[in-house]
């Protein structure tokens, strides 16, 4: 295959940075999205230009580092798929191919493809998580828990933080990638104690982040490599709204009338 790339180039996160030309030739329809950025990164090298910094790490699917725009979606036509995971395949030769890094103020680029998704990370230390108290833990047998709810529990529990949440929302909102973290513990019982302070301080993390808010058009959904369905952002809205009114709520002995 031949192909045409159009691939955004930036040297640091104050660069203005631009679109660059490069051809790419006689790569295997077999190869994947990022096998066949090596190739070209290969050839660049070769003869001593620059390669693309795009980000990697697992190539499973699994890790949520490859994060790239191509064609204008969030890694690329295929539904539910990684950029790693997308095949040349899905491509025709002698066909243009843009690629762009997540466009999003709280996602900085940091080199050409490769974006600061660390606020993800602030999000998650902000109230994702459950408290450990000393002593051995209990067996996970001896805490019943309803089926329904362990299975929209793992449902939730499969987002891997990659953000292409965030780059398919004209909004640039995260809301699938924190309701899916606030579904997963809410609905099980070690997460249960936790789930007004989790909420409200996600929230908040979110809004310093400069993450913008959630419209109801689900392109979230339909950009998200592991299918995580928009019913979890209804679900921590109502885990929101609930948290918001307790925490308003005049505790007796405290000025209430």
């Amino acid at each position: 295959m031949d192909l045409t790339l159009h691939v955004w180039r930036q040297k640091n996160s104050k660069d203005a940075g631009k679109m660059e030309t490069i051809e790419a030739k006689g790569i295997s329809e077999n190869a994947s999205f990022l096998e066949m950025l090596d190739t070209v990164n290969e050839n660049l090298q070769k003869n001593g230009k620059e390669p693309i910094a795009f980000d990697h790490d697992c190539r499973e699917g699994i890790c949520g580092s490859c994060s790239l725009v191509i064609n204008g979606e969030p890694h690329g036509p295929e539904y539910g798929t990684t950029s790693c995971q997308l095949h040349m395949r899905s491509f025709k030769s002698g066909q243009n191919i843009f690629i762009e890094p997540w466009r999003a103020k709280a996602f900085p680029v940091l080199k050409d493809l490769v974006v600061d998704r660390s606020a993800f990370d602030r999000i998650q230390q902000a109230g994702g998580f459950i408290s450990v108290n000393t002593g051995s833990p209990q067996d996970a047998n001896s805490i019943p828990v309803p089926k329904q709810d362990a299975d929209k529990a793992f449902d939730a529990a499969v987002c891997i933080g990659c953000g292409a949440c965030v780059a398919a929302c004209k909004n640039a909102s995260p809301m699938l990638f924190m309701s899916a973290k606030v579904s997963q513990l809410s609905l099980l019982p070690q997460g249960k104690p936790e789930r007004e302070r989790r909420v409200l301080a996600m929230v908040d993390q979110m809004k310093k982040e400069g993450f913008g808010n959630c419209t109801n058009q689900y392109e979230c959904e339909a950009a998200c490599p592991k299918e995580i369905s928009v019913e979890h952002i209804a679900r921590m809205n109502r885990e929101y709204f609930r948290a918001a009114l307790r925490e308003e709520t005049p505790k007796e002995g405290h000025g209430g009338e």
